[in-house]
């Protein structure tokens, strides 16, 4: 699904990364994540020894991997990033793990789709800072173990519930990441704008901020888009005027909606009775995690749709919504 208000990292997007603030007094938001990291993190050195390992989970788009690369400039360490799904084998993990050096920071993303067998491989490295290897197969298999420097993994996913207990009870630190303000998505937009060395009027990035579905990284996507649509003008500064005209034109109104959120709203409506994820993913032709980790979390958040036993369903304010529509 290709739309402009998908959170999900466009890690070809090599602009984006500029955006993204390098230390924590630049960093916006989750104020109580930050006020706890920075105690970590400063009883950490003072100690001289390495952090402990951490866990973020929240919707994409919320600043995770933006705070693993702050956690290690601030622990003046090197951070080595790969994602879960591309280890696929022992071996990889293995050559991951003897290649970092003392202090280094590791970031798994999408830490929830680690397959089992490399899950218990992790389990020793966490732990001892110890890595267990079979060699040879059947009878005259052996397990050398080999002597890991001292790292921190920081682990981070969408999907809490799905991390095993075993290795969620291995991270020292849990961190929930919360969606954003109006006000906080707002100051992150004006001081990308100074990045973008592109001035916005501040009603134009409020009104950024307040379509941005509680969301960094679509604020910034956003403000890219509608930039582009202001320099045509060849404006000096976003215009309201223009801020409106170009979100119309990206398909985003007033309440961050695009056509994927009201044709689900519009389904839940119709229907007397709860709707089950799979009847929901087979009606919009959309795969169920794209449903359930893109379009869900804000339309929840926002009170437009509630999760229950027997499936999704609308609620009132969803209902008031529509009658004004």
């Amino acid at each position: 699904m290709n739309r402009i208000i998908d959170a999900s990292d466009d890690k070809k997007d090599n602009e984006e990364y500029s955006l993204r603030p390098t230390e924590f007094k630049n960093y916006i938001g989750q104020e109580k994540i930050k006020k706890n990291l920075s105690v970590f993190i400063e009883a950490a050195k003072k100690r001289n020894e390495v952090l402990d390992h951490v866990l973020l989970y929240g919707p994409p788009g919320l600043g995770k991997t933006t705070l693993a690369y702050i956690i290690a400039n601030q622990m003046d360490t090197s951070i080595k990033v790969t994602s879960a799904p591309n280890i696929e084998k022992a071996g990889d993990l293995a050559a991951i793990l003897t290649n970092l050096s003392e202090g280094d920071i590791l970031f798994i993303d999408e830490i929830h789709r680690l397959n089992r067998a490399i899950e218990e491989i992790l389990y020793p490295a966490m732990e001892d800072f110890k890595l267990d290897i079979i060699i040879g197969s059947g009878p005259a298999a052996q397990t050398m173990q080999i002597d890991l420097s001292r790292f921190t993994l920081i682990g981070a996913t969408t999907r809490a519930g799905m991390v095993s207990h075993p290795l969620r009870d291995r991270f020292g630190m849990h961190f929930r990441m919360k969606f954003y303000s109006v006000k906080e998505l707002q100051q992150i937009i004006n001081l990308a704008s100074v990045k973008l060395n592109k001035k916005i009027e501040e009603n134009s990035s409020e009104e950024i901020a307040k379509r941005s579905r509680k969301t960094p990284r679509i604020a910034l996507r956003l403000l890219k888009r509608v930039r582009d649509f202001s320099d045509i003008k060849d404006e000096q500064s976003i215009s309201f005027e223009t801020c409106r005209y170009g979100l119309k034109e990206l398909g985003i109104d007033e309440h961050g909606f695009d056509d994927m959120d009201i044709k689900l709203l519009k389904l839940l409506l119709s229907s007397a009775k709860p709707i089950g994820l799979s009847t929901i993913s087979a009606m919009l032709n959309e795969d169920e995690d794209t449903i359930e980790d893109v379009v869900e979390p804000f339309l929840i958040s926002s009170g437009y749709i509630e999760r229950t036993p027997k499936g999704r369903t609308s609620t009132e304010k969803t209902r008031e919504l529509f009658k004004e529509l």
